[in-house]
């Protein structure tokens, strides 16, 4: 099988991302009898090798996949296990500010964890993790946060969880993906004011430079949060070829 892995390098060096129209016209122009179906034969096999990776629907990159696998702390075990134990049917999600340090250009004291629950479970959780935890807030107003929680590193904030929203479990822990991450912080303006501009910007170059972005799956959930044209428009002045 001629995969011609070392021509394919040399010819998309330049691009940020490769399509699968990109990759037909380049079995093409080496030989023009080839068929579609013996392209995505090849595009299959260069994927299945790790030779390149699919970042989405007909989006690929060269290289293996590079993961996104945030620490988690042990307040956030703790609070899952009181989840776990007081609410053990409900879907949630929970994840800590701390995590996008990895990815601004200056470091942030501002820190909090997040608590995101189904809608109909939200008052409960609210205060059985209040009985627990003195600083806990459920949906906190954006003068709240600055004035109250910026002062509190321990805080938790209780909020809604979007349904179909993308989550990954780290140490049994149900937590953001890198996608789910990424569309939260450009849609939760009240709660994470901080980030805007030059910073958020920084993040979201920092997150595809350093890690695999599904760009499908980034866009599916941004289009639950009825931001899809206005974050994809956003990381196209990011990621150029």
């Amino acid at each position: 099988m001629k995969l011609k892995f070392t021509k394919i390098k040399k010819a998309f060096e330049d691009f940020n991302i490769i399509t699968s129209n990109d990759l037909f016209n380049f079995y093409k122009s080496i030989d023009p009898a080839v068929k579609k179906t013996t392209v995505n034969w090849r595009i299959y096999k260069l994927v299945q090798s790790g030779k390149i990776q699919r970042i989405g629907r007909g989006k690929y990159i060269i290289g293996k996949e590079n993961k996104y696998i945030p620490d988690i702390s042990s307040k956030e075990i703790k609070i899952s296990n009181l989840l776990k134990k007081e609410f053990p049917f409900i879907k949630y999600c929970l994840w800590s500010t701390a995590v996008l340090n990895e990815f601004t250009r200056h470091l942030s004291a501002f820190q909090f964890i997040v608590v995101e629950v189904e809608k109909d479970t939200l008052e409960p959780v609210y205060f059985m993790l209040k009985d627990n935890y003195n600083s806990t807030f459920k949906k906190p107003a954006r003068e709240i946060v600055e004035d109250f929680i910026s002062n509190r590193p321990d805080s938790i904030i209780v909020n809604t969880f979007i349904s179909e929203a993308p989550v990954q479990n780290i140490k049994e822990i149900p937590t953001s993906t890198l996608e789910k991450l990424l569309v939260d912080i450009y849609c939760d303006q009240n709660l994470l004011y901080f980030l805007k501009g030059n910073e958020l910007f920084n993040i979201y170059k920092n997150a595809f430079d350093k890690y695999t972005v599904n760009q499908s799956r980034l866009l599916r959930y941004a289009d639950r949060r009825r931001k899809k044209k206005q974050i994809e428009a956003f990381i196209k002045t990011i990621i150029r070829r």
